[in-house]
């Protein structure tokens, strides 16, 4: 029985990638920068190799302008999360993290205390340094705005730490962009299209389900407090 229909209804890796090749471009890069580096969680190994990869293989992109503006958007983004603890303040922040929405944003109180600590061990730096760890990337300019870090500072950490990590994001485009041609790239997508159609719905479907586990369970948590 074939279930490539069905799965295409839903999700279609063939006509995913196509519109992905057809309509990235450097606004492409800057949105999906912002919102990787607010405190929306959104990975930037979506973004900047693939765009880097295309600027290489399609050549509408500069690999160097990818990177720029990679860093761009994550400078932008960290500025809201920045500005956002300059208003709020610490209880609004923590209220925040210990909500429902932060919790399906993927922060707690916990991940909040711990960009914190790592900020006050490593003072200023460690805006720059924080860029470049998977798990304190998305949340140290947060302690940088509770703090009150001059503003001017920290754009410069931030720039070169967001830089740093989108150039060995872009190298791996580049790098990918010269071994797998364009050609053969899409020869396998259509080759293994059902495949990567079943995996595409089945990550949508194991978000969504984490989504909502979140959801509860932070609803469970608050009542045992009660």
């Amino acid at each position: 029985m074939d279930f490539s229909l069905p799965c295409a209804l839903f999700f279609d890796a063939k006509e995913f990638f196509q519109f992905f090749i057809d309509n990235a471009n450097y606004w492409y890069v800057l949105l999906f920068m912002i919102i990787e580096s607010s405190f929306i969680p959104f990975p930037s190994e979506l973004v900047v190799p693939p765009a880097a990869y295309l600027a290489v293989t399609k050549g509408d992109m500069n690999v160097v302008a990818v990177v720029l503006v990679a860093t761009a958007g994550a400078l932008i983004g960290a500025l809201v999360n920045y500005y956002l603890s300059v208003w709020l303040g610490r209880p609004l922040v923590y209220k925040f993290a210990n909500s429902r929405i932060g919790h399906m944003c993927l922060i707690n109180r916990e991940k909040v205390e711990k960009a914190e600590k790592y900020f006050d061990e490593h003072g200023a730096a460690s805006t720059f340094f924080g860029r470049l760890i998977p798990a304190v990337r998305q949340l140290i300019s947060i302690p940088a705005g509770l703090a009150r870090m001059n503003v001017g500072k920290f754009c410069l950490f931030t720039t070169l730490g967001a830089f740093v990590w989108n150039a060995i994001l872009g190298g791996l485009g580049y790098w990918l962009g010269k071994t797998v041609s364009l050609d053969v790239l899409l020869e396998k997508i259509e080759e293994y299209n059902t495949y990567f159609s079943y995996a595409g719905l089945a990550l949508l479907i194991f978000i969504l389900a984490f989504m909502v586990y979140r959801w509860f369970t932070h609803k469970a948590e608050k009542e045992i407090e009660i």
